[in-house]
């Protein structure tokens, strides 16, 4: 082989080699080049995580925007589309998620607050109660109409707190409509009636409509639903901003945003409504 063959040759291999190493950086699952943490989330925490975007770039120099709310944030994350979920720890999609090694294990960050929600007369006398079991056995004894709210979530609180009254209901009052979420919570509005629903999208829905349901009781802990976030695995969804959902989700669990968390008051309701939930990962205790 003459000289300028050999020449050839080299230059070839060496651009080879400098392809192949881009190509294996393509496809390795290393984190993206935007600054930009992208979260996805479920509709719920929009409330108390969007004000803290602001002061988490303050602190880190990072941007970060949420990217999806709605009820499949697991959806875009499986896409590449989001570098940090957040959805309450019983979600359907948690699972299979982290078990299929799509996302990292999930740390409880907060809590969000479920209600017990009735009429103002309250003809079950229920307002100022912190026990939501004696609460529904007080509808139950004074026949008050009560809605189900067939949402999973609402529907096993419920059953547990039947349980626990030692009740089985029954009769006229107790109204299985089969509607779940905002449309149990609208057929109760209209009928003057008792139902479980959550506080923040009740909240939210006020803004737009007037309702003439009002949270009665919420200080029970069991109304609280903790949630969770999620860092998706950068080995196995390409794109992944991951130091970036690391900073986003410590940011969290930091006891500064935890106090903020624990603060945080709707207009006009007094009462807390969101709850640290940080302390419940072992590696912080």
């Amino acid at each position: 082989m003459n000289h300028s063959k050999l020449r050839t040759a080299k230059v070839l291999v060496g651009s080879l080699i400098i392809l192949l190493g881009l190509c294996a950086l393509a496809f390795s699952g290393t984190e993206t080049k935007s600054p930009v943490v992208r979260l996805a989330m479920v509709n719920i925490p929009d409330d108390i995580v969007r004000p803290l975007l602001p002061e988490f770039q303050k602190q880190t120099g990072l941007p970060a925007e949420i990217v999806y709310t709605g009820d499949d944030p697991y959806g875009p994350a499986r896409a590449g589309k989001a570098d940090l979920v957040i959805s309450h720890y019983g979600h359907h999609g948690v699972e299979s998620f982290v078990s299929e090694g799509l996302g990292c294990w999930p740390h409880p960050v907060f809590a969000n607050q479920m209600a017990l929600f009735g009429p103002p007369a309250d003809p079950a006398k229920v307002k100022g109660l912190s026990d939501a079991a004696e609460a529904l056995a007080r509808i139950a004894a004074s026949k008050s109409p009560f809605v189900v709210n067939r949402s999973p979530a609402a529907r096993y609180l419920e059953e547990v707190l039947w349980s626990s009254a030692k009740i089985a209901p029954e009769g006229d009052w107790y109204l299985d409509l089969q509607e779940h979420g905002k449309r149990a919570f609208k057929q109760a509005d209209r009928s003057g009636a008792y139902v479980l629903w959550g506080l923040p999208p009740y909240l939210r829905e006020r803004q737009e409509q007037q309702f003439r349901l009002e949270p009665l009781l919420i200080e029970d802990p069991l109304l609280q639903r903790i949630m969770v976030s999620v860092v998706v695995n950068p080995d196995r969804v390409p794109g992944v901003n991951l130091s970036g959902a690391r900073a986003f989700e410590q940011f969290l669990l930091d006891p500064a945003t935890q106090a903020w968390v624990r603060a945080f008051r709707y207009p006009g309701i007094p009462q807390q409504v969101w709850w640290p939930a940080g302390r419940h990962n072992d590696a912080r205790e």
